[in-house]
């Protein structure tokens, strides 16, 4: 009987991390529902098909959840193989993004590229081929330049889009891994302290982000033009109250509220399901991040624990970033929220990344297993 026991035992120690996979399965789905009812407005006006929108991200999570499944099948160290020619080919993709010819102006800003009748965002891809390549730095023993070098190569391409959301999410990447690889605490701080000097500069001179903090400093002084957008989004939030007005009820999403579909999503979310409801998001989003960085302290080598801890900084930064500034805590930062907003490059990575968490869960298991 004792010797069925070990044996069962041994045999989970190559499952995976069920309550990571679960509760990604569940900002998931609750994602797809929320683009459904939230998108239907602005997909109807601007392509006569209220599902539009609902579509497009249904076919990511396909393509995201076939991925995931494949490489959590994939041992995690197969990536350390190909960390470096994937990092230069996002870093690639980044500098094609910047040709008129070649990248699509939106909004002022270039970030997309249209391939083969396909449109996708290099930034997103470069959030995860950057957090494999400074895992395997980590795992080199190489010294601090190696660090500097490819995270100030790929946020100072991220800010000539301009995107300064997406600039602080790389950072963030960056900076987290570059503490859990054990850096020298003076040079970590002094990186922090150079990196929110280059941040204010960036603001000073650029006068669409003087204008973006002014706003929020003064969130009244011109509610029907640069103020407009965060109004709309308070608006929205405080209608909720606390309970909410209901799934689908939401007034905001029907044009009032800008980029209801993608950045400003959870405003719309907020309005329907109340501070209940988005306390509950909230602590969703908490546990897959704690699900991240507890596979990442019970990881079984360098890489994987570095590579795991960027991906919780990547989530974790993104998600934070993105409520902050619908909550008005900071200036208003063109930042998708994770799972929620409509991206299908941004889903197809952040699943890819969790199959990758997932394979390495399954050698933490294995690793706990055989020291009993």
């Amino acid at each position: 009987m004792s010797k069925f026991k070990k044996r069962d035992k041994s045999a989970s120690a190559n499952r995976i991390n069920r309550n990571f996979f679960y509760v990604t399965l569940i900002l998931l789905i609750v994602g797809l529902v929320f683009v459904a009812d939230i998108s239907a407005p602005q997909a109807l006006n601007e392509f006569d098909d209220k599902f539009y929108f609902f579509k497009s991200q249904l076919g990511a999570s396909g393509v995201g959840l076939l991925l995931m499944f494949i490489f959590s099948k994939i041992n995690y160290n197969f990536w350390k193989k190909l960390a470096t020619p994937l990092f230069f080919i996002s870093v690639f993709l980044l500098i094609l993004v910047l040709i008129p010819e070649i990248g699509l102006k939106v909004y002022g800003a270039r970030r997309w590229i249209s391939l083969f009748g396909f449109n996708f965002q290099p930034v997103e891809i470069v959030k995860l081929t950057l957090a494999l390549y400074l895992a395997k730095v980590a795992s080199s023993d190489k010294k601090d330049i190696a660090y500097f070098f490819p995270l100030g190569l790929v946020a100072g391409l991220v800010m000539l889009q301009p995107d300064l959301g997406s600039t602080l999410v790389v950072t963030t990447i960056g900076m987290v891994q570059i503490f859990v690889s054990g850096m020298s605490l003076i040079h970590f701080f002094g990186t922090i302290l150079a990196g929110l000097i280059a941040v204010i500069l960036l603001i000073v001179i650029s006068p669409y982000r003087r204008d973006r903090l002014f706003t929020f400093l003064s969130v009244t002084s011109d509610p029907l033009g640069k103020d407009y957008h965060i109004r709309q989004i308070l608006l929205a939030i405080g209608s909720g109250g606390i309970f909410g007005l209901g799934i689908g009820q939401s007034k905001q999403k029907y044009l009032f509220l800008p980029e209801a579909a993608t950045d400003s999503i959870f405003a719309a979310i907020a309005e329907e399901v109340g501070l209940i409801g988005s306390i509950l998001i909230i602590g969703i989003f908490v546990y897959f991040v704690y699900q991240v960085f507890k596979i990442a302290l019970s990881s079984p080598d360098t890489f994987s624990k570095v590579f795991a801890s960027g991906i919780g900084a990547w989530i974790g930064g993104q998600v934070f970033l993105n409520m902050a500034s619908m909550t008005a805590l900071t200036p208003l930062t063109g930042i998708p929220l994770p799972f929620f907003s409509h991206g299908g490059t941004s889903l197809v990575m952040i699943l890819s990344a969790c199959g990758i968490l997932l394979n390495i869960s399954r050698y933490e298991a294995k690793k706990i297993t055989s020291n009993r």
